[in-house]
Protein backbone atom coordinates (compact mmCIF):
# COMPACT_ATOMS: atom_id res chain seq x y z
CA UNK A 1 0.00 0.00 0.00
CA UNK A 2 1.21 3.43 -0.99
CA UNK A 3 1.71 6.77 2.02
CA UNK A 4 -0.64 8.13 0.73
CA UNK A 5 -3.44 5.11 0.96
CA UNK A 6 -2.17 4.28 4.03
CA UNK A 7 -2.91 8.30 5.41
CA UNK A 8 -6.18 7.87 4.08
CA UNK A 9 -6.90 4.86 5.91
CA UNK A 10 -5.55 6.37 9.54
CA UNK A 11 -7.99 9.97 8.74
CA UNK A 12 -11.33 7.17 8.40
CA UNK A 13 -9.95 4.91 11.24
CA UNK A 14 -9.70 8.33 13.31
CA UNK A 15 -12.97 9.43 12.06
CA UNK A 16 -15.04 6.63 12.97
CA UNK A 17 -12.95 6.52 16.64
CA UNK A 18 -14.33 9.99 16.98
CA UNK A 19 -18.10 9.78 15.93
CA UNK A 20 -18.37 6.41 18.43
CA UNK A 21 -17.26 8.74 21.50
CA UNK A 22 -19.57 11.96 20.43
CA UNK A 23 -22.18 9.51 19.77
CA UNK A 24 -21.65 7.87 23.34
CA UNK A 25 -21.43 10.93 25.43
CA UNK A 26 -25.01 12.31 23.94
CA UNK A 27 -26.18 9.06 24.74
CA UNK A 28 -24.86 8.40 28.24
CA UNK A 29 -25.23 12.29 29.59
CA UNK A 30 -29.27 12.87 29.79
CA UNK A 31 -29.62 9.57 31.00
CA UNK A 32 -27.10 10.47 34.14
CA UNK A 33 -29.06 13.99 34.33
CA UNK A 34 -31.93 12.01 34.84
CA UNK A 35 -30.39 9.35 37.21
CA UNK A 36 -29.45 12.33 39.38
CA UNK A 37 -32.82 14.00 39.31
CA UNK A 38 -34.51 11.02 40.43
CA UNK A 39 -31.98 9.92 43.09
CA UNK A 40 -32.65 13.75 44.34
CA UNK A 41 -36.55 13.73 43.95
CA UNK A 42 -36.18 10.67 45.61
CA UNK A 43 -34.63 11.95 48.71
CA UNK A 44 -36.62 11.89 52.30
CA UNK A 45 -37.96 15.27 52.88
CA UNK A 46 -36.77 16.41 56.40
CA UNK A 47 -39.28 16.17 58.87
CA UNK A 48 -41.49 19.54 59.59
CA UNK A 49 -40.97 21.20 62.95
CA UNK A 50 -44.12 21.38 64.06
CA UNK A 51 -44.43 22.81 68.00
CA UNK A 52 -46.05 20.19 70.29
CA UNK A 53 -48.97 21.91 72.08
CA UNK A 54 -49.39 21.80 75.68
CA UNK A 55 -52.66 19.81 76.80
CA UNK A 56 -55.22 22.23 78.18
CA UNK A 57 -55.73 23.23 81.45
CA UNK A 58 -59.43 23.00 82.79
CA UNK A 59 -60.53 26.68 83.38
CA UNK A 60 -60.48 27.54 86.78
CA UNK A 61 -63.68 29.84 86.58
CA UNK A 62 -63.83 33.50 87.04
CA UNK A 63 -65.66 33.59 90.09
CA UNK A 64 -64.46 35.06 93.49
CA UNK A 65 -66.59 32.39 95.31
CA UNK A 66 -66.50 28.40 95.86
CA UNK A 67 -69.48 26.62 96.93
CA UNK A 68 -68.16 23.07 98.41
CA UNK A 69 -70.38 20.40 99.34
CA UNK A 70 -70.95 17.07 100.24
CA UNK A 71 -74.66 15.32 99.64
CA UNK A 72 -76.49 12.20 99.57
CA UNK A 73 -79.09 10.66 97.37
CA UNK A 74 -79.05 7.15 99.21
CA UNK A 75 -79.08 6.26 102.89
CA UNK A 76 -80.87 9.26 103.41
CA UNK A 77 -83.45 10.01 106.57
CA UNK A 78 -86.94 9.81 104.81
CA UNK A 79 -86.00 7.58 101.36
CA UNK A 80 -83.44 7.64 98.73
CA UNK A 81 -83.50 10.82 96.69
CA UNK A 82 -83.08 12.19 93.20
CA UNK A 83 -80.77 15.21 94.12
CA UNK A 84 -79.45 15.40 97.21
CA UNK A 85 -80.75 17.32 99.57
CA UNK A 86 -77.71 19.49 100.37
CA UNK A 87 -76.84 19.82 96.73
CA UNK A 88 -79.56 21.45 95.72
CA UNK A 89 -78.83 24.41 98.50
CA UNK A 90 -75.86 24.58 97.11
CA UNK A 91 -77.24 24.62 93.40
CA UNK A 92 -79.49 27.31 94.91
CA UNK A 93 -76.42 29.40 96.10
CA UNK A 94 -74.13 28.68 93.28
CA UNK A 95 -77.34 30.23 91.04
CA UNK A 96 -77.46 33.26 92.91
CA UNK A 97 -73.81 34.18 93.71
CA UNK A 98 -72.34 32.79 90.69
CA UNK A 99 -69.83 30.41 92.45
CA UNK A 100 -68.05 28.19 90.99
CA UNK A 101 -68.58 24.59 92.76
CA UNK A 102 -66.99 21.70 94.46
CA UNK A 103 -68.88 18.61 95.13
CA UNK A 104 -66.69 15.87 98.00
CA UNK A 105 -67.41 12.85 96.74
CA UNK A 106 -65.34 9.77 98.91
CA UNK A 107 -63.57 7.19 97.72
CA UNK A 108 -65.68 4.63 99.44
CA UNK A 109 -69.10 4.75 99.34
CA UNK A 110 -70.89 5.10 101.78
CA UNK A 111 -73.95 2.50 102.58
CA UNK A 112 -77.25 2.97 100.65
CA UNK A 113 -79.34 2.18 104.11
CA UNK A 114 -79.65 4.87 106.21
CA UNK A 115 -78.91 3.36 109.30
CA UNK A 116 -76.45 1.58 108.41
CA UNK A 117 -74.72 5.12 107.61
CA UNK A 118 -75.55 6.37 110.89
CA UNK A 119 -73.20 3.33 112.53
CA UNK A 120 -70.51 4.32 109.79
CA UNK A 121 -70.46 7.76 110.79
CA UNK A 122 -70.74 6.92 114.52
CA UNK A 123 -67.63 4.84 114.18
CA UNK A 124 -65.51 7.19 111.50
CA UNK A 125 -66.50 10.13 114.76
CA UNK A 126 -65.11 7.50 116.96
CA UNK A 127 -62.25 7.12 115.18
CA UNK A 128 -61.52 10.97 114.27
CA UNK A 129 -61.31 9.37 110.74
CA UNK A 130 -60.79 11.25 108.06
CA UNK A 131 -61.64 9.66 105.15
CA UNK A 132 -59.99 9.81 101.64
CA UNK A 133 -61.82 12.02 98.70
CA UNK A 134 -61.83 10.79 95.73
CA UNK A 135 -61.13 13.64 93.18
CA UNK A 136 -58.45 15.93 93.28
CA UNK A 137 -59.10 19.43 95.52
CA UNK A 138 -59.69 22.74 93.91
CA UNK A 139 -57.11 25.46 94.32
CA UNK A 140 -58.60 27.75 96.73
CA UNK A 141 -56.38 29.93 96.79
CA UNK A 142 -57.82 33.01 94.23
CA UNK A 143 -61.48 32.47 96.02
CA UNK A 144 -62.23 35.43 98.60
CA UNK A 145 -65.32 33.53 99.87
CA UNK A 146 -66.15 29.73 100.49
CA UNK A 147 -69.12 28.24 101.51
CA UNK A 148 -68.56 24.70 103.00
CA UNK A 149 -72.02 22.47 103.23
CA UNK A 150 -73.58 18.93 104.24
CA UNK A 151 -75.98 17.29 106.02
CA UNK A 152 -75.02 17.12 109.77
CA UNK A 153 -74.00 13.88 111.34
CA UNK A 154 -74.34 13.15 114.93
CA UNK A 155 -74.09 17.37 115.59
CA UNK A 156 -71.27 17.84 113.17
CA UNK A 157 -69.70 18.05 109.46
CA UNK A 158 -69.63 14.36 107.98
CA UNK A 159 -65.96 13.44 108.62
CA UNK A 160 -65.33 13.40 104.97
CA UNK A 161 -65.94 17.05 105.27
CA UNK A 162 -63.16 17.09 107.96
CA UNK A 163 -60.86 15.43 105.18
CA UNK A 164 -61.26 18.32 103.21
CA UNK A 165 -60.94 20.92 105.55
CA UNK A 166 -57.74 19.98 106.69
CA UNK A 167 -56.41 19.98 103.55
CA UNK A 168 -56.85 23.14 102.30
CA UNK A 169 -56.35 26.96 104.33
CA UNK A 170 -59.17 28.94 104.62
CA UNK A 171 -57.63 31.41 106.56
CA UNK A 172 -57.74 35.03 105.51
CA UNK A 173 -61.12 34.39 103.25
CA UNK A 174 -65.10 34.24 104.12
CA UNK A 175 -66.20 31.02 105.14
CA UNK A 176 -69.53 30.21 105.83
CA UNK A 177 -71.71 27.05 106.14
CA UNK A 178 -74.78 25.47 105.74
CA UNK A 179 -76.26 22.16 106.15
CA UNK A 180 -79.34 20.17 105.64
CA UNK A 181 -80.26 18.18 108.74
CA UNK A 182 -83.86 16.70 110.55
CA UNK A 183 -83.39 18.50 113.86
CA UNK A 184 -79.49 19.29 114.58
CA UNK A 185 -79.42 23.06 112.67
CA UNK A 186 -76.11 24.17 112.11
CA UNK A 187 -74.63 21.33 114.89
CA UNK A 188 -71.36 22.86 115.82
CA UNK A 189 -70.06 23.65 112.62
CA UNK A 190 -69.85 27.09 112.93
CA UNK A 191 -67.71 26.70 116.08
CA UNK A 192 -65.88 24.18 113.91
CA UNK A 193 -64.75 26.56 110.82
CA UNK A 194 -63.84 28.97 113.91
CA UNK A 195 -61.29 26.87 115.37
CA UNK A 196 -60.15 25.74 112.52
CA UNK A 197 -59.61 28.74 110.78
CA UNK A 198 -58.57 31.14 112.86
CA UNK A 199 -57.94 34.21 110.35
CA UNK A 200 -60.88 33.52 108.68
CA UNK A 201 -63.91 35.31 108.51
CA UNK A 202 -66.77 32.91 109.78
CA UNK A 203 -70.22 34.35 108.73
CA UNK A 204 -73.81 33.11 110.14
CA UNK A 205 -74.78 29.92 108.46
CA UNK A 206 -78.06 28.26 107.18
CA UNK A 207 -79.86 25.36 107.96
CA UNK A 208 -82.18 24.13 106.35
CA UNK A 209 -84.44 20.63 107.20
CA UNK A 210 -83.64 18.48 104.20
CA UNK A 211 -87.51 17.77 103.53
CA UNK A 212 -88.07 21.27 102.90
CA UNK A 213 -84.70 21.31 100.40
CA UNK A 214 -86.75 21.68 97.81
CA UNK A 215 -88.57 24.54 98.43
CA UNK A 216 -85.73 26.59 100.44
CA UNK A 217 -85.10 29.51 97.41
CA UNK A 218 -86.92 32.15 99.36
CA UNK A 219 -85.18 31.23 102.54
CA UNK A 220 -81.38 30.56 100.45
CA UNK A 221 -82.47 34.07 98.73
CA UNK A 222 -83.15 36.13 102.23
CA UNK A 223 -80.06 34.80 103.81
CA UNK A 224 -77.91 35.43 101.23
CA UNK A 225 -79.39 39.29 100.90
CA UNK A 226 -78.61 39.64 104.26
CA UNK A 227 -74.99 38.44 103.75
CA UNK A 228 -74.54 41.02 101.00
CA UNK A 229 -74.15 38.49 98.44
Amino acid sequence: MSQRARIVALVSALAVVVAAVVGYELAVRPSATTSTSASRSAAPAAPSQRPTADAENTPAGDSSILVVYFSRTEGVYGGDLTVGNTARIAQMIQERTGADSYEIVPLADYPSDYQETTEVAQEELDADARPEIRDPLPDVSGYDTVFVGAPIWWGEYPMVVRTFLDAVDLNGKTVIPFTTHEGSGLGNTQQQLEAQYPQATVLDGLAVRGSQAADAQPDVDAWLENLGL
